[in-house]
């Protein structure tokens, strides 16, 4: 098995709980994060020119290292390939209220990183009396809206797109290992002073947390999204981080390891960011992705939000 170059946290696969995390493998290659992933030398295409909505899909894909998937969630969720690209809206979530906003925008294509229909393949069969999906699916229809997912092409990216995305807004990259963008190695600080920046960066308004907010910490993991609990916990046994940052967890896995950790007099702390805030800025560099190769398309990004409220 060829060693992998790259460690982002690769959510590509046939599940969300499938994609490889092998932090010992990838911090022994050699591949090199500093390439700039947006050329100007790219930026070949005519501002005038029109595409479908698989031209864009296709454009995308063949920049991944290794090319199309044989089996992938990332596939339309609604609308045809064949159809005329207006505008391109670019979220987490292709929520009701996203799909409002893209009409309202004349746009007809949605890329969104996550499931349309509630579950990680979209599969409808079993909502087919269900009057929300009914309502949801009526309003793409109605609109002529396509909805692609880009997950597991996204997450192939060389450097993985979503982990560029975020280092991007924490204005981080300067910290990341170069062959491992996910570690990175802070000028010494406070755990409070790099919580607050996150916090600012990611537009967070409260977060959940284990550890002491005045500890001093350096190392830093981000796993963004959902890489599951062994993941993580094998993930801080081999990198041995001051602090994780991660999308969310399941409460009984990762958080019960930090807490034992801490009590066997580790300095590791836990920083969970909430699944959409870390990996929200992917969609912001899928917008930089089309402005730089599609630059006839009018595409703007519509963050989906938080879901739940906090009281």
């Amino acid at each position: 098995m060829t060693p992998e170059k790259n460690l982002s946290i690769n959510h590509g696969g046939l599940t969300r709980r499938k994609f490889i995390y092998n932090v010992t493998t990838a911090v022994g290659a050699g591949a090199v994060l500093t390439m700039p992933i947006l050329s100007k030398a790219a930026n070949f295409v005519q501002p005038d020119q029109t595409y479908t909505v698989k031209q864009i899909m296709d454009l995308f894909i063949k920049e991944v290292p290794g090319g199309a998937l044989s089996s992938t969630v990332d596939t339309l969720k609604a609308g045809s390939p064949d159809t005329q690209v207006t505008g391109i809206v670019t979220t987490m979530f292709a929520t009701i209220d996203v799909i409002r906003k893209a009409i309202k925008l004349g746009a007809n294509f949605i890329i969104a990183h996550e499931p349309t229909f509630y579950n990680h393949t979209d599969d409808t069969s079993w909502m087919q009396n269900d009057d929300v999906y009914q309502y949801k699916a009526d309003l793409l229809k109605q609109h002529n809206i396509a909805v692609w997912r880009n997950h597991d092409y996204i997450h192939r990216m060389k450097p993985d797109g979503v982990t560029k995305g975020v280092l991007d807004q924490l204005e981080w990259q300067q910290y990341a290992d170069q062959d491992v963008p996910n570690i990175l190695t802070m000028p010494s600080t406070t755990l409070r002073e790099l919580v607050t920046h996150v916090k600012t960066k990611l537009h967070t308004g409260t977060l959940r947390y284990i550890g002491d907010m005045e500890e001093t910490v350096r190392r830093v993991l981000f796993m963004p999204g959902a890489a599951g609990g062994q993941r993580q916990i094998e993930a801080i046994g081999k990198v041995k981080p001051n602090v994780v940052f991660c999308g969310e967890i399941q409460e009984w896995e990762t958080a019960e390891y930090v807490r034992d950790a801490r009590a066997k007099g580790d300095n590791l702390s836990l920083i969970i960011l909430g699944h959409i805030a870390s990996e929200e800025p992917g969609s912001e560099f899928m917008l930089n992705w089309l402005k730089e190769k599609a630059p006839g398309i009018k595409a703007t990004h519509v963050p989906s939000g938080n879901s739940m409220s906090l009281f």
